[in-house]
């Protein structure tokens, strides 16, 4: 059975999702912004992922000092990652960086490294 892993990064203007397979990356998304969506939009795309590779889920939600994490409900009232049939959810405090604007950040989806450093430091919910 496969070990997969999501890593979920809202932000004010989007949300970054990152989907490793066995440590191999499989989907790289952005996606609208936290403020924007159902209530039970995450959870729902959890769930249909979970469904596709059979197996439930390892999820870790970035969590901000602006709040955005708490709009895509995958946390109890108490701020801890919500547990399912189809995923179980950590909760990452998300290190703020400073942005360098380089052609390497303007091509594709974007800079994944910061969400890719939680799995290789092997942060697991």
């Amino acid at each position: 059975m496969p070990h997969v892993m999501v890593t979920v990064a809202p932000e004010l203007s989007r949300t970054r999702l990152l989907v490793v397979e066995d440590r191999r990356e499989v989907l790289k998304a952005i996606l609208g912004p936290p403020s924007e969506v159902h209530p039970r939009a995450a959870a729902t795309l959890l769930e249909g992922l979970a469904l596709w590779y059979q197996t439930p889920l390892s999820v870790v939600l970035c969590a901000d000092e602006q709040g955005t994490s708490s709009r895509l409900h995958l946390c109890d009232e108490l701020g801890f990652g919500l547990k399912s049939l189809y995923f179980d959810v950590g909760v990452a405090i998300a290190e703020r960086r400073r942005r360098r604007i380089t052609r390497r950040q303007l091509r594709g989806l974007g800079d994944f490294r910061d969400l890719r450093q939680l799995w290789f430091q092997g942060v697991e919910p």
